[in-house]
């Protein structure tokens, strides 16, 4: 590790806080280039979304575990959609999954998740006054602001939001008389995600700028916390995947409103045959799953570099295999690319090359597994400490191993083609991506509440809403594995009209039930949330004793970070419990010269260095302070 400045930025800025600019209320709350003020207003969206998404999921699994019950009650909610027998409308069931899936992994899991913490700990983790554009970042979250409104708004049309199914897949997505959902609702859906697919793209562009070009004095890449290299990874995989997501929009569009071909032919409705010819719904599905399947790591990446810094700082231990983790999260950002047809076993794939994208499938678990490996090994006989965000942290892994388990199976494609329609999978990608990513978010939120917002959360809040909702997930998730293997299909509204279904009239009820109090127990996270923002204990300013750069700012840190000079780097993010130190964290700003008792031969040889450089800077000082006299 070489203590030379790698970085090309002037982190200078010594008048920065010379000439502060008043601010009003529009300047700092709404219209905000701060970095830290945008994460806030992605991550209250992503709240609000995950409310809207979960309370969605409510509804529908009051449909599949109660399909007799008398919904009226809903009707003052739901108006037209509950039928004069009391019955949920089976379009609306439809729009109900589709929203339910588009919310969660767009709205909640990729800019919630991605939005709020790589905005906020990627200036603070590398030593930078703010983005490189301050701008284009809160263009971001406008365009992402826009979309979740035009999304919004689809839900109160009166043929209802868009039905297709999260992925749209066409041609039932590209012909308005197909289903109620495939009109006005899929126009909005798709002119949404125009819009978030170009707030994903400008926010990913500046991230990368940001952690190549404004690291601090000593900050190389092989000191940069795990954090910000899966933030950096998730940034580089949504500028390469996205756009082909908006290509197979925009073919959609095209398919719908000006009589294009790209992906209809032969379709007969109503017994007529409609005039689309050469098109391949198949040629969507390789377009969508070139994006769907790098969507699961844009989604899992941010939460395990998030998991990665809250073991390590909880387990008062240095993270084991830190350059093993780097080169697995690089493993796992080129192998995403090469794995998408594993989604499409079932659509006629040449078997031939089904073999080797199941090969692709079954390699990227190596470097998943590699991760896990490097999580249990940090917390073996670690000096552990069991806050909300450790929990939440050690949730993820085991949500990321159960899930990851079941994915050897539906990786392999002889056993996929005939788990596939099954709620095996539906399973599988719950645990795997939307649990446990749902629960590194909840982990960065509980660890980083004190940096955001100076107080701290209620701890003992915070333990029941951890266990409230891991053992909630684990009961709604695991016997949908059973019914699945047994056969259960997926996307049926209703299965009380066969008889092989009483099977599952039982396991389905429960996962009801357990479902419904597993989003009720999120409200104890609201609640402690919302409280402790106003009424909750005052942090200090480095609560958890951590070594990264955002515990050297103020407790309640300005546009700008640091009132005076940033901070220089000296060592690598993850000097616990280091033999012979003073103290069991060393942070990353202290010199090596500075602690002689605990370094290690090779840190020795570079204090000579290290001190060259301090007395460069001196002179440089010096001359500064002459120039001003």
């Amino acid at each position: 590790m070489a203590v030379a400045n790698v970085s090309a930025h002037d982190v200078s800025h010594h008048d920065h806080h010379d000439h502060e600019h008043k601010e009003n209320f529009i300047t700092k709350y709404i219209f905000s280039t701060d970095h830290k003020m945008i994460a806030k207003q992605y991550l209250i969206s992503g709240m609000f979304w995950a409310f809207i998404g979960g309370f969605l999921s409510v509804l529908f699994r009051l449909q599949l575990g109660f399909p007799e019950m008398d919904l009226s009650f809903l009707r003052p909610l739901l108006g037209g959609w509950i039928d004069s027998s009391g019955k949920l409308d089976p379009n609306f069931y439809l729009a109900l999954v589709t929203m339910h899936g588009t919310i969660m992994v767009f709205f909640v899991l990729t800019a919630g998740l991605s939005g709020t913490f790589s905005n906020f700990l990627i200036p603070l983790q590398i030593g930078a006054r703010d983005m490189a554009s301050g701008f284009m970042n809160m263009l971001s979250y406008w365009f992402f602001f826009i979309s979740g409104v035009i999304m919004f708004a689809s839900l109160f049309l009166e043929k209802g939001p868009a039905a297709g199914g999260w992925v749209v897949y066409p041609p039932l997505s590209a012909l308005e008389q197909a289903i109620p959902g495939s009109g006005l609702g899929m126009t909005l859906w798709l002119i949404a995600m125009t819009f978030f697919i170009a707030s994903s793209l400008l926010g990913g562009i500046n991230y990368i700028t940001t952690v190549i070009n404004l690291r601090t004095k000593g900050m190389s890449f092989s000191r940069l916390p795990l954090t910000i290299w899966a933030f950096f990874l998730t940034a580089v995989i949504g500028l390469l995947s996205f756009p082909v997501l908006f290509s197979a929009a925009l073919l959609l569009v095209f398919d719908r409103s000006f009589g294009t071909s790209f992906y209809l032919s032969d379709i007969y409705i109503g017994g007529e045959a409609l005039p689309n010819t050469g098109g391949s719904a198949v040629l969507y599905q390789h377009l969508f799953w070139f994006l769907g399947h790098p969507e699961v790591y844009i989604v899992l990446l941010p939460a395990l570099g998030i998991t990665s810094e809250i073991i390590a700082t909880n387990s008062r231990k240095p993270i084991f295999g830190y350059k093993a983790m780097i080169i697995s999260m690089l493993g796992i950002t080129i192998l995403s690319f090469v794995v998408w047809a594993h989604h499409m076993f079932v659509s006629g794939l040449n078997p031939f090359l089904g073999s080797i994208f199941m090969f692709l499938t079954l390699i990227i678990a190596v470097p998943s597994a590699v991760k896990v490996f490097n999580y249990l090994t940090t917390l073996w006989r670690g000096n552990l400490r069991f806050t909300p965000g450790m929990l939440f942290s050690i949730g993820l892994v085991s949500f990321f191993i159960s899930g990851g388990l079941t994915g050897i199976f539906l990786g392999n494609s002889a056993i996929d083609i005939q788990l596939h329609d099954t709620y095996f999978v539906v399973a599988h990608f719950h645990l795997v991506m939307g649990s446990a990513s749902f629960f590194g978010m909840m982990a960065g939120i509980y660890h980083w509440f004190p940096k955001m917002f100076g107080r701290m959360m209620d701890e003992k809040l915070g333990h029941v809403h951890f266990w409230l909702t891991f053992v909630g997930v684990y009961m709604v998730f695991f016997p949908m594995h059973y019914i699945g293997i047994a056969g259960f299909p997926r996307r049926y509204y209703s299965w009380t009209n066969y008889s092989f279904s009483d099977m599952y009239t039982d396991l389905n009820m429960f996962v009801s039930v357990a479902a419904i109090v597993t989003f009720g127990a999120q409200m104890i996270f609201v609640f402690n949330f919302f409280y402790s923002m106003y009424k909750g204990r005052k942090a200090s300013a480095n609560p958890w004793q951590s070594n990264t750069l955002e515990w050297t700012t103020p407790i309640s840190p300005g546009h700008g970070n640091w009132p005076g000079e940033i901070p220089a780097v000296y060592r690598w993010p993850y000097d616990y419990s280091k033999p012979g130190a003073k103290e069991d964290f060393i942070p990353q700003t202290v010199p090596l010269s500075a602690t002689p008792e605990s370094n290690l031969p090779h840190e020795n040889k570079l204090v000579q260095l290290e001190k060259e450089i301090m007395a460069e800077e001196g002179d440089v000082l010096v001359a500064d302070e002459s120039k001003g006299s």
